[in-house]
């Protein structure tokens, strides 16, 4: 592999790049022209295309030996018609890509009552954003079987960073489910979802599927609990999910509707890493002496 092409420059992209630059010649995907400069910097040479526009995307025909998808899909109806847009345009010129890595959802397992969840569990997505991942998988897969492109997923749950945490919601004080009507969460610092972005162009099994998560084993209301201690925050109220109905949003009610426990053993047995941020506990100390809190600590 000499030229990688990166399809939604995003965070963990733009995360991803510096370290890609020192070994590939990198394209990177712009939907807006602004975007390019900064892309330029980091060392990437963007192209400017936007996955809703087929004609667009006739310029990144043959251009790569690699793909990294980090594209969302559209924000309505069952299909990812984003993830259909590049595949016809990456199949229209003989020369195709040899590995293309998708950062999927780990929203296609759907509610697993508090389950600890492996690769091998069925997908049975219950909301529209997790059976458009599951379509972009599906078509991923079927790519990669009609041209033997090695096709790997990395299913990612809530990502966060240093400047991705959890400190607005805090501080206009948005309730949390009540203990026994809780779920479980599941995360990854965005660093190490670059990072394992990165592996997987070497280390990934083509066609397979990996649970891009850290290690943390905690329910979202003692999550948010967490921050506010590492940040400063007083803690969240606690409802019973009937009172949340009342002064949530449907959006963010549908992230407490769904309870899994997510195995990462798979990635880091294959992958042979390590991940950086091994847990939430290990992420917020980090962002906290970078001063992205305001008071407390996270031991």
């Amino acid at each position: 592999m000499k030229r990688i092409l990166i399809v939604g420059s995003g965070d963990v992209a733009r995360r991803a790049i510096p370290w890609l630059v020192r070994r590939f010649k990198v394209f990177a995907l712009a939907r807006q022209p602004d975007a390019c400069a900064s892309l330029r910097a980091l060392g990437a040479i963007p192209v400017v295309a936007d996955l809703d526009d087929r004609r667009e995307l006739r310029r990144i025909a043959g251009i790569s030996d690699a793909v990294l998808h980090f594209a969302p899909p559209p924000g309505v109806g069952h299909r990812d018609t984003r993830t259909a847009h590049l595949l016809a345009a990456l199949a229209s010129r003989s020369s195709l890509p040899q590995r293309i890595v998708y950062i999927s959802t780990t929203g296609v397992y759907g509610d697993c009552g508090g389950d600890w969840v492996d690769e091998a569990r069925p997908c049975r997505p219950s909301t529209a954003r997790a059976r458009r991942r599951v379509d972009a998988e599906r078509q991923l897969r079927g790519f990669g079987r009609r041209t033997r492109a090695r096709i790997s997923l990395l299913r990612a749950p809530g990502i966060y960073a240093a400047d991705r945490l959890p400190l607005a919601r805090l501080g206009r004080g948005d309730p949390v489910l009540v203990e026994d009507e809780d779920v479980y969460t599941n995360h990854i610092h965005a660093e190490d979802l670059a990072r394992l972005a990165c592996m997987a162009l070497f280390r990934a099994r083509p066609g397979r599927a990996y649970n891009a998560v850290d290690a943390t084993d905690m329910k979202m209301g003692d999550y948010f609990d967490f921050a506010a201690q590492c940040f400063g925050y007083s803690r969240p109220v606690r409802m019973g999910r009937s009172q949340l109905r009342e002064v949530l949003s449907p959006m963010a009610l549908s992230f407490m509707s769904e309870s899994r426990r997510i195995s990462n053993r798979r990635i880091l047995d294959e992958f042979r890493v390590r991940l950086r941020y091994p847990t939430v506990r290990e992420g917020f100390a980090a962002a906290h002496g970078n001063g992205s809190g305001e008071s407390g600590c996270c031991t």
